[in-house]
């Protein structure tokens, strides 16, 4: 299996399905095809994390805060505002905590 090209698969695919309830079912059969390689099962559940931050299901801040800097600048930008605060004082780099602090700023001034 070339890794980039599964790699590519889900940052293609989990996006549409993240709203979707086909969702479940999709990462399971992902999680059965990543199984082997660390990289990818790690990313299948950062888009499960992700998924669940922005849908509003449970999730826990130290998963975020332990998460991928890929992870971090995707969910900085997005909008659950509970997560953005914790990133905004807590995130991995400087970058990170400048676009959460930029998003809260924005939604306060609207």
């Amino acid at each position: 299996m070339a890794q980039s090209a599964v790699l590519r698969h889900l940052d293609r695919r989990a996006p549409d399905l993240c709203p979707d309830p086909a969702y479940e079912a999709w990462a399971q059969v992902m999680t059965q095809a990543t199984i082997d390689h660390p990289f990818l099962t790690r990313r299948l559940q950062e888009w499960s994390l992700f998924r669940a931050v922005t849908l509003k299901l449970p999730w826990q801040p130290d998963d975020l805060l332990t998460s991928s800097n890929w992870l971090q600048l995707k969910t900085a930008a997005g909008a659950n505002t509970k997560a953005i605060k914790i990133l905004a004082e807590l995130g991995r780099t400087k970058r990170i905590r400048n676009t959460a602090r930029n998003g809260l700023n924005q939604r306060s001034e609207s």
